[in-house]
């Protein structure tokens, strides 16, 4: 894949951490606001990525399914903020089987779409953790965790960006986020050091996993497929930092 393509997904990654991080020191519903744009933003590039028919139709179930489970998670009583986000991702597989029953264009690539399609839905719906993280006591005060996720999120995207094969950059970025977290932690907020860790080496492994599969693309990507593929990863980091800010925090 040409490096353009991988730098636009990488400019996207980042101002979308860079957004999340900035709205979870304003309000939840700031966080709401922003992580709803990037679920929609997400969704109208997703078929492109996947280059499938029913692009519009697609796009369109992936991004309202997404916008149900954030909305329901910024306004669901706690403590279990996700409890809607399983129905809301499965709205939106149903309505993607349902759109390739329904379509008369494709069908050798109805399996594919259908695949494609229900894997970004899930993809897409994750982003919602970002909303129910912010919603916990731990990140209520300053959202700390937030900010050092969005730290060890940064160092990986940047050291992605490295002009070496896989073999180097995905270990070297796997552990510089590892610590960039507990470094993060101790500069910047109270967050136990273990605890960064972990979500660091989560992020990292998210983000190396994403390098992994736009190098090995023969095709660039257009730009709206560039961002979207850039977004995604974010938004499935937001239900891992989650169910980790649970498990180390409360």
């Amino acid at each position: 894949m040409k490096r353009t393509s991988v730098a636009a997904a990488a400019g996207a990654a980042a101002l979308a951490t860079g957004a999340i991080v900035a709205s979870s020191y304003i309000s939840p519903t700031a966080v709401m606001i922003v992580t709803a744009v990037a679920c929609l933003l997400t969704a109208v590039g997703w078929p492109y990525v996947l280059r499938v028919p029913a692009r519009k139709s697609l796009s369109t179930a992936i991004g309202l399914s997404a916008l149900l489970a954030v909305v329901l998670t910024g306004t669901t009583p706690g403590p279990s903020f996700l409890t809607w986000f399983p129905a809301s991702v499965a709205l939106g597989v149903g309505a993607v089987f349902m759109i390739q029953l329904l379509r008369g264009t494709g069908q050798s690539l109805r399996l594919e779409s259908t695949l494609g399609a229900s894997a970004g839905a899930v993809i897409v719906g994750m982003g919602s953790g970002w909303v129910a993280a912010d919603r916990l006591f731990a990140n209520a005060a300053d959202s700390g965790m937030t900010l050092v996720t969005g730290v060890s999120v940064l160092v990986a995207i940047a050291v992605s960006l490295l002009p070496f094969p896989d073999r180097i950059v995905a270990p070297v970025a796997v552990a510089l986020a590892a610590l960039a977290g507990p470094l993060g932690a101790l500069l910047f907020t109270d967050v136990p050091a273990l605890a960064a860790a972990v979500v660091g080496l989560a992020c990292g492994v998210v983000i190396a996993g994403t390098r992994r599969l736009l190098v090995g693309r023969e095709a660039p990507l257009a730009v709206i497929a560039a961002v979207a593929a850039g977004i995604a990863p974010v938004l499935a980091i937001g239900a891992v930092v989650y169910l980790l800010d649970k498990l180390f925090l409360t």
